[in-house]
């Protein structure tokens, strides 16, 4: 099957974009996962296996790699944004707000923007009922920043079929979970056209650190090396870059150096600028609406 919710294009192929602001190309988002893995139940991921083999609940050692990046992490992505001034993103498991309230209230006062990322990390595809999963969150989020959610990533960047149509008809303006372009797309649903967002697999201390193990410098080189491509791009028409983070990954403390000189380099450059989800959104709605029909 090719894709079966956006057309194939050329990225050379696309018309040019007017930069959200002039002069500034180069449009940069700040995602930062914050998730629940319930101490109770098997974890979505391990840093370590089990002694001997023997993967028991509760596990200890996981459970403690995650909840060191709440505690601890968390608190040192927070200050250098507020440090800089940016604005960022929180792809969110709805249960945070519950578990781990004095996070979402400093996300709220930070001003982040608040998007859907399932009850706690657990796959859409393993969840009995999906659509009330996602009403649940949905929500649990607006009751709690008082505005409607328009983005959602999901756990894993885990959809069924059905889930872009189920997000769609419930008010969800863009999905992160189709890595497809350095710009946002349109895609279809059966309610309506809805937009896939660029995310990032390449940029993601998830795959860079909990996947690969690569060394704590890495997500700064590719970040060099990205820019560099990016340059002759950027000429011709407008360049998303995601910075996809989780606080138990980027943020201990021989990796949150190489974060901070990201956050810098960046900043140095004139042609960048840094923006949420849905401001991403409504430029894109703005310069490219979505196809007649």
């Amino acid at each position: 099957m090719s894709n079966p919710r956006i057309p194939y294009q050329m990225a050379s192929d696309r018309p040019r974009l007017p930069p959200p602001v002039p002069g500034k190309p180069l449009i940069v988002h700040i995602v930062v996962n914050v998730e629940y893995w319930p101490f109770d139940q098997p974890m979505p991921r391990k840093l370590i296996p089990g002694p001997h083999g023997n993967d028991k609940i509760p596990d200890v050692p996981n459970f403690s790699w995650v909840e060191y990046g709440m505690r601890t992490g968390f608190p040192r992505i927070l200050r250098a944004l507020n440090d800089r001034g940016l604005p960022a993103s929180t792809t969110l498991n709805a249960s945070v707000i519950d578990v781990y309230p004095r996070v979402a209230e400093v996300m709220l006062e930070a001003g982040w923007e608040f998007m859907g990322h399932g009850w706690t990390q657990k796959a859409l595809q393993s969840e009995p009922d999906e659509t009330a999963v996602i009403e649940r969150c949905l929500a649990k989020i607006k009751s709690f920043t008082g505005k409607p959610v328009r983005g959602w990533l999901g756990a894993g960047l885990s959809e069924t079929v059905d889930t872009p149509d189920i997000l769609k008809e419930r008010g969800i303006d863009f999905l992160c979970d189709w890595v497809i372009d350095d710009l946002p797309t349109w895609m279809t649903t059966k309610h309506g056209p809805m937009i896939a967002a660029p995310y990032s697999l390449d940029l993601n201390d998830g795959p860079l650190w909990a996947g690969w193990g690569m060394h704590s410098n890495v997500m700064y080189d590719r970040l060099v090396w990205t820019l560099e491509t990016f340059e002759a791009e950027l000429k011709e028409n407008c360049r998303v870059l995601v910075l996809p983070l989780h606080p138990h990954l980027v943020a201990v403390p021989h990796r949150m150096n190489w974060f901070v000189k990201m956050l810098d380099l960046l900043q140095a450059r004139g042609d960048t600028v840094f923006m949420n989800g849905s401001g991403i959104a409504d430029w894109y709605a703005a310069v490219e609406p979505p196809p007649a029909g």
